[in-house]
Formats: structure tokens, C-alpha cells, sequence
């Protein structure tokens, strides 16, 4: 994938210029991001995105969070049924 589709309105480009930019911008700017793309292609974009920026500032809180994107997600575990009910009270 090239850069220019990874990354369309250039959020992450943009998000590393920034000086001082916190862990929850970036954390915002990421949901922005992911949003401008279709769902299939946002693992790819991020691999493409990681080598092209976070490779030279791996210490940056973006580099982080786009490290986090491709870590898979917890499953979720449901407690239902009498389990659930006797945890609650």
C-alpha cells in the first residue's frame, strides 16, 4: 500500500509534527484516521504507516498507538447466567 492511501487526509503525517503532542490526541487523531478508511484495508495501512514514520521516531506517542492498532484485540469474555447475577450483588 503507498503512503498517500495509508494515510489520505495526512492525520498521522500531520500528527508527527506536532511538538508535544500527548498520548490522548493521538489516541484521537488514530480514531479520526481509522475512520477515513475502509475496515479491510486498516491492518495494511497500518504496517505501511509504522515503517514509514514510526521506524525514525519510535519513542513518539503515535508511533505507540499505531503499534497498539495492530495488536489484536482482547475477545471478550460475557458472563451471563447465574454466574453474572451472583457477581453483581
Amino acid at each position: 500500500m503507498q503512503l498517500d492511501e495509508a494515510d489520505p487526509k495526512g492525520l498521522v503525517r500531520e500528527s508527527y509534527a506536532i511538538e508535544g503532542i500527548s498520548m490522548g490526541e493521538c489516541r484521537s487523531i488514530f480514531v479520526d484516521w481509522a475512520l477515513s478508511l475502509p475496515s479491510n484495508q486498516v491492518q495494511e495501512a497500518l504496517r505501511t504507516l509504522l515503517e514509514a514514520y514510526a521506524a525514525g521516531r519510535p519513542d513518539h506517542p503515535m508511533s505507540e498507538v499505531l503499534s497498539a492498532g495492530l495488536a489484536a484485540a482482547p475477545r471478550p469474555q460475557r458472563r451471563g447466567g447465574r454466574a453474572a447475577r451472583l457477581a453483581e450483588g
